[in-house]
């Protein structure tokens, strides 16, 4: 019998640095997707890899002393040894370095300039070089980048762009027509309301300013920007040939199934992908999924904030299985989820070590102590068995519906749900009790039976979740392998199993306090390892002598500071400059009240252009440094210099 196909894939990790937690999650949700539908029956194709070329990547690797390639070999290095270190499943991890995809998608540049979809021009637009995008003045938010908040510079180039308009009728229509396509419905909206039917501008699709990408072959001052090289990785890692002569497994498994991606590059994978696929005369994936983020206790995680959690060291501290169970079970669907250290204890403790790991060991424990290990169903049974068995084949059947709708965190509260009720059960059957009346040993054992085969029906529907503690699970209790289809019937253990002699601690308690102070040890190193080679930064285009003459910094004296009314953020400071006062706003009232503002000498931004913040006027801007907290300190005259001193 031919299983029906799924292809799966994670947008390419950009091969900038090491991936934190945050990141990790994405390949772990994957994975949890695709060994569901393997498990469903489906021939699971499961593709990820990385993103390796574009200017950042010249820029680090300059910064570095190596070769853009020995950069990102290093990087993607480390990348796949975290998606392995996280146990996942996938077939094909790709590298948009590897020579056939480099060529494939000179092939399909070529194809969509031979079609007129691809034409030369010039770019001219606001560019923002950690994001690799071009932006309008319309489009940034408070004078800067729309998507990271970094600073944007002006930038003219000639350039190749692709025609979107032509396609973006057909691409509405598609959306319109296919409710499915873009996933949770909030990110639809976004697309269309923001992007789609506002109109959409060419794109541009090839750069000249750097040289680390791949060329376009009959123009080799060009490199062909980032998004039509990454995109394409979905169809040349399946054998995808622009001539016609596709590989087998291009043919067998495109339309992908699923495209999962983060929230932050939807318009990437929903607009732009989609339309050079209509180009192409390929059809379009079935779904796009725009995951959340998993953020820190306190915010996005930021190597300058000190809050970067990575997946080697919560593994280290808490096992694969608990850090797979954690960023799995608190991601919501359509929310971001949080991640502390702390919660990761409660977690462990509540979840994995007492619901999980406790029924488990008390389970075998008993079968061992009243039957030597024999477990068998004497049939025996009460209205609580028959509670007990609708509950756990209905959960069953909610796990399925709800991996169907990616709702994979909701999909794992019912199989705990599982777990609890069998943990209910034991306290109503009272086992204990039984034991001690010989009238009832065939009861007692009918209530372990029951029992056995509930954990086991459980730990058969985590192991797409976690895996190893799924085959410890049903080793443990010497379970039959079993189906999903198979779910829907209790009682499947044969008579006369026998569970292990000495039962395995799934999950140990663990002290938060001990783990803690760990933590604290782990950021100390770490903290001090930065201050001996300081703080990374990303870094940004050279600059001449010219474009540093256009910035005017002069010495200024607060002489008045008050906070901005319905702003957390903000304060409001008089600078007197020479002979001038300046109103300037900053959004350092979390790090400086106004009392200690007045006096101090600060480095201004004095030639900036005026801008309200918040309803305030703002006529230049303080400069500041972020420490390793992520705090900013402001940048003050050492000496008693006079206010309206010119800096440079």
């Amino acid at each position: 019998m031919n299983k029906k196909p799924y292809y799966i894939t994670t947008a390419i990790a950009y091969t900038s640095g090491k991936p934190h937690i945050g990141n990790t999650y994405e390949i772990v949700l994957a994975d949890s997707i695709a060994r569901y539908k393997r498990m469903q029956g489906y021939d699971v194709r499961f593709q990820t890899g990385t993103d390796e070329h574009g200017q950042k990547i010249e820029l680090k690797a300059a910064e570095a002393g190596i070769t853009p390639k020995e950069f990102v070999d290093n990087v993607a290095g480390e990348i796949k040894r975290i998606w392995d270190l996280m146990n996942t499943s996938y077939d094909k991890f790709i590298r948009t370095t590897d020579e056939y995809h480099e060529k494939q998608v000179q092939k399909i540049f070529k194809k969509l300039y031979d079609k007129g979809d691809i034409y030369k021009g010039y770019y001219e637009g606001l560019y923002c070089t950690p994001c690799e995008s071009f932006w309008t003045e319309s489009q940034l938010v408070d004078g800067k980048c729309p998507d990271c908040g970094r600073e944007v510079k002006p930038a003219r180039e000639e350039a190749y762009f692709f025609r979107m308009s032509k396609y973006a009728d057909r691409l509405i229509e598609h959306i319109n027509t296919h409710p499915e396509f873009i996933q949770p419905v909030s990110r639809k909206n976004e697309m269309m309301n923001n992007f789609l039917l506002p109109g959409l501008q060419d794109l541009c699709v090839s750069r000249t300013s750097f040289k680390w990408g791949i060329p376009v072959d009959f123009d080799d001052k060009h490199v062909i920007y980032v998004w039509l090289d990454a995109l394409s990785n979905y169809i040349t890692g399946l054998g995808y040939d622009a001539d016609g002569n596709h590989g087998d497994l291009y043919k067998k498994y495109w339309p992908a199934d699923l495209h999962l991606i983060g929230k932050d590059i939807i318009r990437f994978h929903t607009i732009y992908w989609p339309i050079f696929l209509m180009a192409l005369d390929l059809p379009l994936p079935k779904q796009i999924f725009g995951h959340p983020w998993l953020l820190q206790g306190d915010g996005k995680m930021s190597k300058s904030k000190g809050n970067v959690i990575y997946a080697d060291d919560l593994v280290d501290f808490f096992g694969v299985d608990a850090v797979r169970f954690f960023v799995l079970h608190e991601m919501p669907f359509d929310n971001d989820g949080v991640i502390t250290w702390e919660l990761m204890v409660e977690r462990l403790n509540s979840e994995l070590a007492n619901t999980l790991g406790n029924l488990v060991n008390r389970t075998i424990s008993m079968s061992n102590k009243y039957f030597g290990g024999t477990v068998e169903n004497k049939g025996i049974s009460e209205d609580v068995d028959e509670d007990l068995k609708s509950t756990i084949i209905a959960a069953a059947g909610r796990v399925d519906s709800k991996m169907n709708e990616l709702r994979v965190a909701d999909a794992i509260t019912e199989i705990f749900g599982i777990f609890k009720r069998c943990n209910k059960y034991i306290d109503e059957t009272m086992p204990w009790a039984l034991a001690k009346d010989e009238s009832k040993k065939d009861r007692l054992a009918t209530v372990l039976y029951n029992l056995v085969e509930g954990i086991a029906i459980g730990a058969v529907l985590l192991a797409p979740f976690m895996p190893e503690t799924s085959e410890k699970i049903l080793a443990q209790i010497n379970a039959p392998a079993r189906e999903l289809s198979d779910l829907g019937e209790f009682g499947k253990i044969p008579n006369g199993t026998k569970v292990t002699e000495k039962p395995e601690i799934l999950f140990a308690r663990l002290d938060v306090n001990e783990i803690m102070e760990k933590v604290e040890a782990l950021k100390a190193a770490d903290k001090a390892e930065q201050e001996e080679s300081g703080i990374d930064v990303e870094g940004k285009p050279e600059i001449t002598i010219d474009d540093f003459d256009k910035i005017q910094l002069r010495i200024g004296e607060i002489i008045k500071c008050e906070a901005v009314p319905k702003s957390k953020k903000l304060l409001c400071s008089q600078v007197k400059m020479g002979s001038e006062v300046r109103q300037i706003v900053s959004g350092i009232r979390q790090y400086y009240t106004p009392e200690e503002m007045v006096g101090k000498k600060v480095v201004v931004v004095a030639n900036l252009k005026p801008a309200k913040l918040a309803g305030v006027l703002s006529e230049g801007m303080l400069l500041c440094a972020e420490n390793d907290k992520g705090e900013y300190v402001l940048l003050t005259a050492e000496s008693d210099v006079p206010n309206g001193a010119e800096v440079g």
